[in-house]
C-alpha cells in the first residue's frame, strides 16, 4: 500500500510543489546516457519526474506507481502521454524488455515488507533484458538520517499557485530497525484543512542489499556514491546476465 502523501488526490496534487529541487535524479539521467537506455522502466515513479525527464530526451518509459492519484497527476502533465502508465507494482508488470530498471528516492527503502521486496527484484529481473541494468540507492543506516525527522528542522511554508499556502512538517514516530515510521503533516491555509501521511521505510545495510540482489540473480557492478548526499546514501547498479 502506497502512503497517503501519494495516494490522497490533494496531496497528490501538491507533492511536486512541496519537493522542487529534483537534482537528485541528474545522476540517475548520466548513468541512463552512459549505459544508452532506450527503454527505461521507472518502478515507483509517482507523479512521474524522472519518467517525463527520460521520454523529453527520447526514451520509451514506462512508469509504475500503486498509486492512483500519483499516476493521474503524472499522466495530466505536459507531454504525459509519451509515458506508458501503469497503475501497480513490479511483481505485476505486462512482459517487457528494458535496458534499465530504475527506483530513485525513496523508493527502495519504501518497500519495507521483506517479500514485497523479494517479488519487487524479481519483477525488475524479468523486465530486463540479458545485460540490462537496475539501478536504486539506499540510506546508509550508520548515518542515522532521521535524527534530523523533526517538526524543528522541516518546517516550511510553500505557497503553491490555486491552492495557497500550505503549512508541512514532519515528526518521527518510531525507531525499531531496520524500520523507522514518520509522519507527514500538512496544513492548508485556504480552509484549514489539515492531513497526514504516515511512511515507514526499511534501512537495510549494505552487505543485506547485496545479497539479496545475487540470491535474485543479478551481477553487483558496483555501490556508488549518491552526489547530491555524499556519505548518507549507497547507490547500487545491479546487471542482470
Amino acid at each position: 500500500m502506497a502512503d497517503d502523501c501519494f495516494t490522497h488526490p490533494r496531496l497528490a496534487a501538491i507533492y511536486d510543489p512541496l519537493d522542487p529541487d529534483r537534482s537528485d535524479l541528474h545522476a540517475y539521467l548520466r548513468m541512463a546516457d552512459d549505459f544508452e537506455a532506450r527503454q527505461v522502466l521507472d518502478i515507483g515513479c509517482g507523479t512521474g519526474v524522472f519518467a517525463l525527464l527520460l521520454a523529453d530526451r527520447g526514451v520509451e518509459v514506462v512508469g509504475v506507481d500503486p498509486a492512483q492519484a500519483s499516476i493521474d497527476v503524472a499522466r495530466n502533465k505536459p507531454r504525459g502521454g509519451r509515458v506508458r502508465w501503469i497503475c501497480g507494482d513490479a511483481a505485476g508488470l505486462p512482459p517487457l524488455r528494458v535496458d534499465l530498471a530504475t527506483m530513485t528516492a525513496n523508493v527502495a527503502q519504501g518497500i519495507a515488507d521483506p517479500e514485497t521486496w523479494r517479488m519487487t527484484l524479481r519483477g525488475a529481473h524479468r523486465a530486463l533484458r540479458p545485460g540490462g541494468r537496475l539501478i536504486f540507492e539506499t540510506r546508509d543506516p550508520a548515518r542515522r538520517a532521521w535524527e534530523d525527522w523533526t517538526r524543528e528542522k522541516s518546517r516550511r511554508v510553500t505557497r503553491i499557485p490555486g491552492v495557497g499556502s500550505v503549512e508541512s512538517w514532519v515528526r518521527l514516530l518510531e525507531v525499531s530497525l531496520p524500520l523507522v515510521t514518520f509522519r507527514w503533516t500538512y496544513r492548508f491555509a485556504a480552509d484549514g484543512q489539515v492531513l497526514t501521511s504516515d511512511s515507514t521505510l526499511r534501512f537495510r545495510e549494505r552487505d543485506e542489499v547485496e545479497e539479496d540482489l545475487t540470491a535474485h540473480g543479478y551481477v553487483v557492478e558496483g555501490i556508488r556514491d549518491a552526489p547530491d548526499r555524499p556519505g548518507r546514501e549507497f547507490v547500487f547498479l545491479a546487471r542482470r546476465p
